[in-house]
């Protein structure tokens, strides 16, 4: 693939510079347990950057459950999470006014603690049931989903009824993350997937879509009623695609980046779909490529002064952090943790752009 950078990209990202003082204080706020959440449960799905620990007990190669991931978590261990720190969920949570992280689906308890919420994301997951498998076991949207059903039946019996369990989820914040590896870890891995042979990205893009959707209504019948569901991110802008199809002076794979468009427009329509068939219901669409553009480009300059490379040392055939090796020291003035997932100091930037749609749907 070649490489370039689109004039209108750049122009946006520069304009989100004037936001980026406003983004800092707002990340800075933190739940201090002076106020009550801003909702009271909060459910997410997604894969690795949304991923608290769920696939530490799973076979496969995308865990992080080692350090140095998890060196500035307020732990200091690694609890699973692909950061050196918090993920953009956890901040998300952090804003609303949580006292505690939402723990993951494979440690969650059975009591009313459930009541607060349960994260079901798993690295390297997708959409599609073949998406990451490559790289050993994951936990896809449909399982994901399964999971959430689990998790309904035990608040309906903490809370006595059905109606009881569906008033309670009806005022829970339901945040989605997915699609990244549906290119990343299937799309782009011809040597292990035939996708890219049998549909061109238009058709992939309508394939996915559309099974986003069918999902995104299971969400809705398992009695989520505030849904925010994000895009693809700029997928070129990882120290990975640089890496691979890159050019060492640019600071994205353009052809990567403009690959995933017709999955985003798409799925934004979808949304629309969504909000008019469940009247019932608020879905709002997470704009990943206004996020990630504060993580990904040359808004980087301001933001983070060290150019898109990984923060700790990487393993060349995976891109995770190689085991117990010590990480920079400048941690804040990078963007990428390691070849594929954003610093917590990028996640400090993303969590507010997020936020600030999801306030229309609570």
């Amino acid at each position: 693939m070649g490489s370039s950078r689109s004039d209108s990209q750049s122009s946006s990202l520069i304009s989100s510079l004037f936001s980026i003082v406003g983004l800092l204080a707002g990340a800075a706020v933190v739940a201090d347990g002076s106020r009550e959440p801003e909702v009271p449960c909060y459910f997410i799905f997604g894969d690795s950057l949304f991923d608290p620990g769920n696939n530490n007990n799973l076979n496969t190669t995308m865990k992080a459950n080692y350090p140095p991931y998890g060196v500035d978590f307020p732990s200091g261990v690694a609890t699973g999470r692909y950061s050196n720190g918090r993920t953009t969920a956890d901040i998300i949570g952090e804003l609303l006014g949580f006292e505690s992280f939402i723990p993951p689906f494979a440690s969650a308890p059975n009591n009313s603690e459930i009541l607060v919420g349960v994260n079901y994301a798993s690295g390297s997951a997708g959409l599609l049931l073949e998406t990451g498998k490559f790289m050993g076991e994951n936990i896809d949207l449909s399982q994901q989903l399964k999971n959430h059903e689990q998790t309904v039946s035990r608040i309906g019996k903490i809370l006595g009824s059905k109606k009881a369990a569906d008033d309670h989820l009806a005022q829970c914040l339901y945040i989605c993350n997915m699609g990244n590896n549906d290119y990343i870890a299937n799309y782009l891995q011809p040597q292990v997937s035939n996708f890219s042979k049998r549909y061109n990205p238009d058709q992939f893009a309508a394939f996915l879509v559309e099974q986003y959707s069918h999902e995104l209504v299971r969400m809705h019948v398992m009695g989520a009623r505030k849904v925010g569901v994000t895009g693809v991110n700029l997928i070129g802008c990882t120290p990975a695609a640089i890496a691979m199809y890159g050019d060492k002076d640019l600071l994205c794979v353009d052809s990567m980046n403009k690959l995933v468009v017709p999955f985003n427009e798409r799925l934004k329509a979808i949304i629309d779909k969504l909000n008019v068939r469940f009247t019932d219901a608020k879905f709002v669409y997470l704009d990943s490529v206004t996020a990630g553009g504060i993580a990904g480009q040359d808004v980087f300059v301001s933001a983070f002064p060290i150019k898109s490379t990984a923060c700790c040392k990487v393993s060349l055939a995976t891109g995770m952090c190689i085991p117990n090796v010590e990480p920079c020291k400048t941690r804040r003035a990078h963007a990428f943790w390691d070849a594929f997932h954003p610093s917590e100091a990028a996640s400090r930037l993303i969590a507010p752009f997020y936020l600030r749609a999801l306030k229309k749907i609570l």
